[in-house]
């Protein structure tokens, strides 16, 4: 792997998130259906470009992570949350997760963010231990809260002060 480079997401990058997304579908990390279409689109009216960034190499995208409002509540604007979080698999274990998750947790302080909160489902075990390597802490469980491939699994929520 050439020189890793992180970015905000631009909108021509839709259809390449989108399959990757597609790609690296699994119910290891997500609660919602595999996307229809591994062509998109990635992008909608609450996520939008300047919300992700990605990890490129060779003018390829490894991976991406999305930051959102958990509410639209005025009370909880100094929040933002992970919603999306994807590297794939030939990038794995090379550090493109870990430059991301320091990359947009350094977005998140430029927006002025005082927290950063995620949820990850609790037979994640990797990417539960690299979020404790950043500094997230388990700050509570909803034991039983998803039926995925015939089991039950707990929402673990997580978070940080930035």
């Amino acid at each position: 792997m050439s020189q890793l480079s992180i970015r905000l997401a631009l909108p021509d990058d839709d259809e390449e998130l989108a399959r990757l997304d597609h790609a690296e579908w699994s119910t290891l990390h997500s609660v919602q259906g595999r996307p229809k279409s591994p062509n998109g689109p990635f992008f909608d009216e609450r996520h939008l470009p300047d919300d992700c960034m990605v990890a490129e190499a060779d003018r390829r995208i490894l991976g991406y992570i999305r930051l959102g409002l958990p509410t639209g509540l005025e009370a909880n604007a100094h929040v933002r949350q992970i919603q999306g979080f994807a590297v794939g698999a030939e990038a794995r274990g090379r550090g493109v997760g870990r430059a991301l998750i320091r990359a947009i947790t350094e977005e998140a302080r430029r927006r002025g963010a005082r927290r950063l909160t995620l949820r990850v489902l609790g037979h994640n075990a990797p990417a539960r231990g690299l979020y404790e390597s950043e500094g997230f802490a388990v700050e509570g469980i909803l034991p039983e809260e998803f039926l995925l491939a015939g089991e039950y699994v707990d929402d673990v929520l997580m978070g940080r002060s930035l």
